[in-house]
């Protein structure tokens, strides 16, 4: 009898390596605050040029002392990237580590048993 690869349980699965998903993991975790989120679209929506911490703070109501921590967990897990300007000091989205992560989502969830349609993945009015 011949498989009818349609038929989603006759996909293979994504090989990820289990040391990409527990990385994939902890970026999920770092994210999974709503101000780690807003960080993360607001600095998106400022892409390629970030913002200095004083604008992140001003733009989404955050203390500067509480917005260092969200940041260091944000860069630890390689969603943000910082670069020193003077006294300044610069974030802005890091869009290969997201990019690796939303592959990492897509090809599980659009391509092997397809949850959800691929041209249906539109975000956020």
């Amino acid at each position: 009898m011949d498989s009818d690869l349609s038929h989603p349980a006759d996909i293979p699965a994504p090989s990820t390596p289990p040391a990409a998903t527990a990385r994939f993991a902890r970026m999920l975790a770092a994210m999974g605050t709503e101000p780690r989120l807003n960080i993360v679209r607001l600095l998106l929506s400022a892409h390629p040029h970030g913002l200095v911490v004083g604008e992140i703070a001003a733009e989404l109501g955050i203390p500067n002392s509480t917005l260092s921590h969200h940041l260091d967990k944000l860069r630890n897990e390689g969603l943000v990237q910082v670069q020193r300007e003077g006294t300044f000091l610069r974030y802005s989205a890091h869009t290969a580590g997201l990019e690796e992560l939303l592959g990492f989502l897509f090809a599980e969830c659009c391509t092997r048993n397809r949850a959800v349609e691929p041209r249906r993945v539109v975000c956020c009015s």
